[in-house]
């Protein structure tokens, strides 16, 4: 297995648990004075993109239901226009040097809005300590879609540091404890079918993951269940979410039944917030398409509270993802595609 794995990637995958812990101390002591003598904030944005805009996702859809403070997730160039002296933005960037983060960072400096980034270092860091913004500082190494740790609890934290939201220590501590049982369930000592990931990935087999999720939940670890496979099995895969899929998708599902159920796997992700009507929507939707799929597999979530249970969703797809790589003989760790892309666009030069 290690010649298929040359960054170490499950590895990485595997310390998620002490990595949130890590994380979270970290976030607890970080100088944020700048921060703190601000009051009243208005709105919050989360600018950042693949792993990094996950973040965002992750703590949107935990707070979203009980923060009165809108929260908004931007993943871009450009901030929403209403961002001002009143609006606190996070900017995260595990490598430091997005360009689409930095952007929207340097306009985030220029309209007035108290900002704290979330970066190892590099030219994000340094517009921040130039611009007066604070700094969240993580340890560098990882590989930015495995440090997903390192940039949700400094943005909990701080979001109760500064009173928007109560109740951040605690969902890190119930996120820390499923996630490490869950790694004690998909390590890769354990083989299939006691290790739900081996198996979830044994019955993919070559078929492209099709991945459903209800509610902001459910759609923020159905697209990372869909990302995380694109980028460590080098795979395509796809992701919707209920309800709004049952306005469009489901009739989508008729003409070519006969190349389809050939070719797709429903993965459904479970869990617990649920509105009602997304259960049964579920369950009517599984059976006016089942016969146009090769088959439905289906993730229920685990843990106490929407934090926990939407890492826990994500973990699972994580432990999956690599699964698919090893089974397929695919080194999960380096993405060239990305990799080529950058130094394409570095140059000025169409890919």
């Amino acid at each position: 297995m290690g010649t298929l794995d040359t960054l170490e990637f499950a590895s990485a995958v595997a310390g998620l648990p002490e990595q949130l812990a890590e994380a979270r101390d970290r976030a607890e002591v970080a100088d944020i004075s700048v921060l703190e003598v601000k009051s009243g904030f208005d709105s919050v944005v989360v600018c950042g993109m693949g792993g990094s805009g996950f973040s965002g996702d992750v703590v949107a859809a935990t707070v979203g239901s009980v923060m009165r403070t809108p929260l908004v997730v931007a993943k871009g160039y450009e901030l929403p226009a209403f961002v001002g002296p009143r609006t606190l933005v996070f900017a995260v960037s595990y490598s430091g040097s997005t360009e689409e983060t930095l952007t929207a960072a340097a306009s985030a400096v220029r309209s007035g809005a108290p900002m704290i980034a979330i970066t190892p270092g590099g030219p994000l860091a340094q517009l921040a300590a130039e611009s007066g913004a604070a700094t969240s500082l993580c340890p560098a190494g990882f590989q930015p879609r495995a440090a997903i740790g390192m940039l949700v609890a400094p943005i909990l934290v701080t979001l109760e540091r500064l009173g928007l939201f109560s109740g951040a220590s605690g969902a890190i501590e119930a996120a820390i404890t499923q996630l490490a049982l869950r790694r004690d369930q998909c390590r890769t000592e354990v083989d299939w079918p006691k290790n739900p990931a081996r198996e979830l990935a044994r019955r993919i087999g070559r078929t492209i993951p099709l991945i459903y999720g209800g509610g902001a939940i459910g759609a923020a670890a159905a697209m990372r269940w869909k990302t995380e496979i694109n980028e460590n099995a080098k795979a395509p895969a796809f992701w919707n979410t209920y309800p709004e899929l049952d306005h469009n998708e489901i009739c989508g599902w008729g003409q070519h039944g006969d190349v389809t159920r050939q070719v797709f796997s429903l993965v459904e992700l479970r869990h617990d917030f649920e509105h009602s009507q997304i259960g049964r929507r579920f369950d009517v939707t599984r059976e006016i398409i089942d016969e146009t799929l090769a088959q439905t597999l289906s993730v229920v979530a685990e843990g106490a509270g929407p934090l926990a249970q939407i890492l826990d969703l994500a973990y699972v797809g994580a432990w999956t993802s690599v699964y698919l790589a090893f089974d397929a003989g695919v080194d999960p760790g380096p993405v060239d595609a990305i990799a080529r892309l950058k130094h394409q666009l570095s140059k000025g030069v169409s890919s």
